[in-house]
């Protein structure tokens, strides 16, 4: 194969196997065990939430955050834990309409502030929810445009301060480290589907592409390989330091 055109364009036509109605349960189930190990290597949640999710949070009140699209739910358990060490009071409400998903989110043990609901994020805006933060964890790649569209929608009325949807940069080099780093994670659908996952996600060019006319919306890029695409309402102080906007 070219190397040249490995990845060149994105894949709109794969589909996960975990996206399946009639994936084996218990693949799945411990394919959502190993997401903490392989989103703790390269989602990079950690700096996401020093430098845009803590500095909106206030020790004043009560703080709230809503993931969408929560899977087995380690993304909200990691924040809940972050933000508690830093002495904030957050309220995290994790969303995914997947009932599988919430199966799994829901058995394990309870962590203070945390709650999983399975829906959508248009339910939560005809309920008129609001929250201070909203985030998702490798969510814009499965969407198609309609569905891409009305993320931003739904986040725009939902967030108070600021939306992070967090997703993967598509890039050769971050194809073949995850398709040999993922090797020691057997009986799951991590490898396969991480690999799917990454031919179906932008670059960072094709996402601001795809926000194009959204005023307020920018992309941000991390090593390694990840995208942010982020919107900060105007009375937002949040400092985004030591991020690079570039192609």
């Amino acid at each position: 194969m070219n190397r040249q055109r490995f990845l060149a364009r994105r894949d709109t036509v794969s589909i996960e196997e975990m996206d399946r109605a009639d994936c084996d349960t218990d693949t799945l189930d411990r394919t959502y065990a190993q997401f903490g190990i392989v989103n703790a290597v390269v989602s990079g949640w950690r700096r996401t939430y020093t430098s845009l999710l803590r500095p909106v949070f206030s020790r004043d009140r009560v703080n709230t955050l809503l993931d969408v699209g929560s899977g087995g739910g380690d993304v909200p358990r990691a924040l809940s834990r972050w933000a508690r060490l830093d002495g904030f009071d957050l309220e995290v409400t994790a969303i995914d309409p997947d009932e599988r998903a919430h199966a799994y989110a829901t058995r394990l043990p309870p962590l203070p502030g945390l709650s999983f609901r399975r829906a959508l994020s248009s339910e939560l805006v005809t309920e008129g929810a609001v929250f201070d933060a909203v985030v998702s964890n490798h969510v814009l790649h499965h969407l198609d445009p309609g569905e891409f569209g009305d993320l931003l929608d739904d986040s725009e009325q939902l967030a108070r301060r600021v939306v992070v949807h967090s997703d993967i940069a598509r890039h050769p080099a971050g194809y073949a480290l995850f398709s040999v780093g993922t090797l020691p994670l057997p009986g799951s659908f991590i490898r396969e589907d991480g690999l799917t996952s990454i031919r179906r996600s932008y670059t960072p060019a094709e996402l601001r592409t795809a926000i194009r006319g959204r005023d307020g919306w920018q992309v941000l890029t991390r090593a390694p390989f990840i995208n942010l695409l982020v919107l900060e309402r105007p009375d937002t102080d949040v400092a985004v330091e030591g991020i690079t906007d570039h192609a």
